[in-house]
């Protein structure tokens, strides 16, 4: 191999990662890296940590499983799957190896998981699920041997993300047998979400507040939930509810004043909503607001005119 490219440890290495990208689930180009890491492992450090190239990153997966590093080796394939889910990078024979899925430890498995929605792509279909299988059996496997709730509650958001709702349930009930978390109860929340039922949302984000009743973002959850379902009586209330525990957070401050004016056709509180839209951190949400907050009754149209200017999506 070093041969064919000019005795360049790392352009034999780029090679041979090109090589397991055509076909993850060949051995033969593992079998040629796992040589070349073996005898130049000195050169080829730095071209595999030093590169956030696919390549360099696919590459850094198997050599890290080869120097028994499975949580950077979870990592960087998760990274390789978020950035090109299109590819079975997991049917690598390495990922289903008792090795790995022996050592590998829940919250890095959890944490490779989420990388692999990192880049917003559909997961929600059955090709990618048939490419994703090899991530169902390991999260099975590893979330058997080492229940940790936290890393459980994020493989679980991988299954939702997957179309598994049915899977990322089950993958809470039994992260609730070690111990009750809130981080499940929103997982589980936000199953229900997409599953469309909003009553049992709304009573698994009531759990998690009974858990951490001084958390602001669970009261703006609830609000939103509420007024996804034309609530706005409840919507304004649960974010009032958030206002006493953290009054200065902008989201909150708006998300309630919207509310309101939505519920009452508040001037005063769509002009507050005006005046806070420059420094809120998500336009898309800023304008959702600013959509309820406008269908309020009896609104100045000069006003609703103000609040459209301040749109910024």
């Amino acid at each position: 191999m070093l041969a064919h490219c000019g005795g360049d440890p790392a352009a034999a290495l780029h090679h041979l990662a090109g090589a397991v990208a055509a076909a993850p689930e060949d051995p033969g180009p593992y079998a040629l890296l796992a040589e070349l890491w073996r005898d130049r492992t000195p050169e080829l450090t730095g071209a595999v940590e030093g590169s956030t190239s696919l390549r360099a990153v696919l590459a850094l997966s198997y050599v890290s499983f080869l120097d028994g590093d499975m949580d950077r080796a979870a990592l960087a394939i998760g990274s390789v799957t978020g950035a090109r889910p299109d590819v079975a990078w997991a049917r690598a024979p390495w990922f289903g190896d008792e090795r790995f899925l022996g050592a590998v430890s829940a919250d890095a498995l959890a944490e490779a998981a989420l990388r692999t929605m990192d880049r917003g792509h559909d997961l929600d279909s059955d090709a990618m699920r048939e490419r994703l299988r090899p991530w169902f059996e390991a999260i099975e496997a590893v979330s058997a041997r080492q229940p940790s709730p936290e890393a459980l509650a994020r493989m679980a958001m991988m299954l939702r993300a997957c179309g598994l709702t049915d899977a990322s349930f089950a993958l809470c009930d039994r992260a609730d047998a070690v111990q009750r978390t809130m981080m499940v109860e929103v997982v589980r929340a936000g199953t229900w979400r997409r599953v469309g039922d909003a009553r049992q949302a709304a009573a698994a984000f009531e759990r998690a507040l009974a858990l951490d009743p001084g958390n602001w973002s669970l009261h703006l959850d609830l609000a939103d939930l509420h007024a996804e379902q034309g609530d706005f009586a409840a919507a304004a209330r649960w974010a009032g509810e958030g206002l006493t525990h953290e009054p200065a957070e902008i989201t909150l401050r708006a998300a309630a004043a919207a509310y309101r004016a939505r519920l009452s056709g508040s001037a005063a509180d769509l002009r507050q909503l005006v005046e806070l839209a420059p420094d809120m951190p998500n336009p898309a949400y800023l304008d959702l607001l600013l959509d309820h907050a406008c269908a309020g009754p009896g609104l100045p149209p000069e006003l609703i005119s103000e609040a459209g200017r301040a749109r910024r999506g």
